[in-house]
């Protein structure tokens, strides 16, 4: 995608030295546009905890990239267990991470110690091209939802959550893929961002992207979603998604759940756009069994912005002595869902309708 017509991906090799990574620092977005360099795996970490680089599938190609930085400075078998055990518990709720380190860990356990730096970084960047050439696919299957509301002179409303767009992957996006389809195929689209509280990503990463784009959009409190569904403002819901069960429960942004649930209630169709490495085979109860990230009271407690006097600053708008939670996803259950968007199509949302897609796959029972 681009940013003042010039191409970015959100995580690459320096070109000029060849080794170290750059990241798009989403933390200062959209206020300023701030690149920056990371040395160590370490920093990666860092990157990925500070959600300077957040999204599923863009944490999980940070982290490979996290680990060919890695193997650069020590290369051994003991160095390559202990980064990935270090990495893997920046962000508990997002498999892609998961996968993404067992996939590199894979390729390097059989890779002799002198020739690791150069797999490491062979593998990360076909999981980050991987990632793009996925999130393209689900924009062209995506789209032919879209296509399906198209109706001359009138312009297709779609409402999402939180930010599934090219900055939470490498490229193209989740959610946004099929926005994007539609928009460079001249269909007249629109979305409706939630602000997605306590982040904002919708407000401030959303809106960035789609108005860089060109994509029309309008902010909306979180709550209002329901409303507009009320009175046929939104003709679909795609949202993406941190880590689905094998039985099709999917696990997204706080709120996701109560969108669902307005949905259903208003006969809106309800899709979550994933890539296969979002998928955790290994588990089936959403609710029961995937980790929901406790993030810090802060987040809620205070907010950024720019002042009137042009100013970026952060302020408290909860009173001192008032505590905060903060669970960062919640799980929607399948029964909520229209379906998946997928990098080979779209499926219903089950064990059925994803073993359709991805047969290959040893689902547990």
């Amino acid at each position: 995608m681009k940013i003042d017509g010039i191409p970015y991906r959100s995580v690459w090799v320096d070109s000029a030295n060849g080794w170290q990574v750059r990241i798009i620092d989403q933390t200062k977005l959209p206020w300023s546009f701030e690149i920056l360099r990371l040395s160590s795996a370490a920093e990666v970490a860092h990157a990925i905890r500070s959600m300077q680089v957040r999204g599923a599938p863009l944490i999980g190609a940070a982290a490979a990239y996290g680990v060919a930085l890695a193997m650069r400075a020590d290369s051994s078998t003991e160095a390559l267990e202990q980064v990935a055990a270090m990495l893997a518990a920046t962000r508990p709720t997002a498999v892609n991470l998961r996968w993404a380190i067992e996939r590199m860990l894979t390729r390097l356990r059989n890779t002799r110690a002198a020739d690791r730096v150069a797999a490491a970084y062979a593998e990360a960047q076909a999981i980050a091209d991987e990632d793009v050439e996925q999130n393209a696919a689900i924009g062209r299957h995506g789209l032919k939802l879209i296509e399906a509301h198209a109706r001359p002179g009138r312009k297709v409303n779609v409402l999402t959550h939180c930010n599934a767009g090219w900055l939470a992957t490498v490229d193209w996006g989740t959610a946004l893929s099929p926005v994007y389809a539609a928009h460079d195929a001249g269909i007249e689209v629109h979305v409706w961002v939630d602000e997605t509280r306590p982040r904002n990503q919708g407000a401030s990463l959303t809106a960035f992207e789609l108005g860089k784009h060109g994509v029309a959009h309008t902010v909306i409190a979180d709550n209002a979603g329901g409303h507009l569904m009320q009175h046929g403002e939104v003709d679909l819901c795609i949202v993406g998604a941190d880590r689905v069960t094998a039985a099709g429960d999917a696990a997204n942004k706080i709120g996701t759940y109560l969108k669902a649930l307005a949905a259903r209630d208003n006969d809106v169709p309800f899709w979550v756009a994933m890539p296969s490495s979002t998928i955790d085979w290994r588990l089936r109860d959403g609710v029961a069994d995937i980790p929901i990230e406790q993030r810090a009271a802060t987040e809620l407690t205070t907010v950024t912005g720019r002042a009137m006097d042009g100013s970026v600053t952060t302020v408290r708008v909860v009173p001192s002595g008032s505590g905060a939670a903060n669970p960062a996803f919640d799980v929607t259950p399948a029964r909520l869902l229209s379906g998946f968007i997928t990098e080979r199509g779209t499926c219903e949302a089950s064990d059925a309708g994803l073993r359709s897609l991805f047969p290959e796959a040893a689902t547990p029972h």
